[in-house]
């Protein structure tokens, strides 16, 4: 697989004069003052060009585009910050421009998932939080981009990352994870926990994640049991090739995993390429844009570091190590029955393909020493993968049960604090007295 980026660069090079025709030929048949444009072989020839155009493309990060929320019946500008930066991860800040005093409200982490995908798959997820919560995610950089010079990244950063991100933003931050970040985001919570951290999060929350790949394992997860380690090191690890800023950088390209997602699903894709082509034969430009607006997002993939993507396989999806108790983070064991203080909140899909029913729920077997009243496991009906974070049942009947998980320990805490400083008032007025 050393010279397998090379040829695919080679190949984009290659296509660059077709596509240059097939940009002129689109233009031309798009072209009003064309009378072709206006018949069915016009809009056919335009359509083909269009096809092409996008399944030869190279996608770029998507934009978030979340310019304003709705609070309270009001339009609210937001505005992107960059809050905290490492070379291979940014912290974003959705800074709600309200006006005025704010009411607290739950400070919410969203940790992306690093597979392939760029944060912005959680689009949805940020959007649907925006309105009544202070919102942060994980933007994870690509790794072609990061020079060499910059040092590796493996799931012990990773872990690290997280850490240092939840030290930043304070004890009263609530952590989600979504997919990937399920283990390195528990682990991290665990060594918190264990250091006695008093940065540690109030809650967490768990999204379809592989906690223990063993329970209702997916086609994935059993292949990667059945191929080793050995078979992803000689076959997904490739070397990223100049010019990009991270030369030499050994890595799991994007293309290689956007061709395994496809792969699962190939029909699924072909159909809804032949569906795009007729609704822009016959004029449907609302369903033509909902396609472009999918699959710019589906496609845009980003590289992982070999070793990130090596770890995590073996760690996760091999060994079993966190449910096995056999993990470690820097030469210290990853013990989740040190986790009591942080509360949990576990969610699951129905029809996940990806990761399994129980997967995520054995995150409770795991942390048996978070008392019962912190601890809350939904399993929604009817949804993918996909479908845990994002969509309209995510929306309607998901988001709302985790942030009303998230208020109900804000206000306990409140209501702690009160009484704290009730007691206290009252001890003072006795020595006083």
């Amino acid at each position: 697989m050393s010279y397998a980026y090379h040829a695919y660069e080679a190949v984009h090079m290659m296509l660059s004069p077709a596509r240059g025709f097939s940009d002129a030929m689109h233009l031309a048949f798009k072209n009003p003052a064309n009378p072709l444009t206006y018949t069915p072989v016009g809009r056919s020839i335009a359509a083909s060009c269009e096809l092409f155009e996008r399944t030869t493309r190279r996608y770029g990060k998507p934009a978030f585009g979340l310019s304003e929320t709705t609070i309270n019946g009001v339009k609210t500008a937001v505005e992107e910050r960059v809050v905290w930066e490492r070379p291979f991860c940014r912290m974003v800040y959705f800074d709600r421009r309200i006006e005025g005093r704010r009411k607290p409200q739950p400070k919410v982490l969203l940790v992306a998932p690093m597979s392939g995908h760029y944060a912005t798959l959680l689009r949805g997820t940020v959007e649907a939080f925006l309105p009544g919560h202070e919102v942060y995610i994980t933007d994870w950089t690509d790794a072609r981009l990061v020079p060499i010079t910059a040092g590796g990244f493996d799931l012990d950063d990773y872990i690290d990352y997280v850490i240092a991100m939840l030290q930043m933003l304070g004890p009263e931050t609530h952590v989600m994870a979504v997919c990937q970040p399920a283990v390195p985001v528990l682990a991290a919570i665990a060594r918190m926990e264990a250091d006695n951290d008093p940065n540690a999060p109030r809650s967490m929350t768990l999204m379809g994640g592989p906690i223990d790949t063993r329970r209702s394992p997916t086609e994935v997860n059993n292949m990667a049991v059945e191929r080793g380690i050995d078979w992803f090191r000689q076959r997904c690890i490739t070397t990223v090739p100049f010019p990009h800023p991270g030369s030499f950088r050994r890595v799991y390209p994007g293309f290689l995993q956007l061709s395994g997602f496809m792969a699962m699903n190939l029909d699924r894709h072909v159909t809804a390429h032949h569906d795009m082509f007729k609704y822009l034969v016959r004029g449907d430009g609302d369903s033509a844009e909902k396609h472009r607006d999918f699959y710019d997002e589906y496609l845009a993939v980003m590289d992982l570091t070999a070793e990130f993507y090596l770890q995590t396989v073996e760690t996760v999806f091999i060994e079993h190590a966190l449910p096995k108790g056999t993990m470690m983070h820097r030469d210290k064991p990853v013990d989740c029955s040190a986790i009591r203080r942080v509360a949990l909140m576990t969610v699951e899909g129905e029809k996940d393909d990806i990761s399994g029913v129980g997967q995520t729920q054995a995150a409770h077997d795991l942390c048996a020493n978070i008392p019962d009243d912190k601890r809350v496991h939904y399993l929604q009906l009817g949804v993918g993968h996909y479908g845990v974070f994002n969509g309209s049942r995510f929306r309607s009947e998901i988001a709302p049960r985790i942030a009303d998980f998230m208020l109900t320990l804000d206000m306990e805490a409140a209501k702690s604090r009160r009484d704290a400083g009730a007691t206290e008032a009252r001890k003072a007025l006795k020595v006083a007295s």
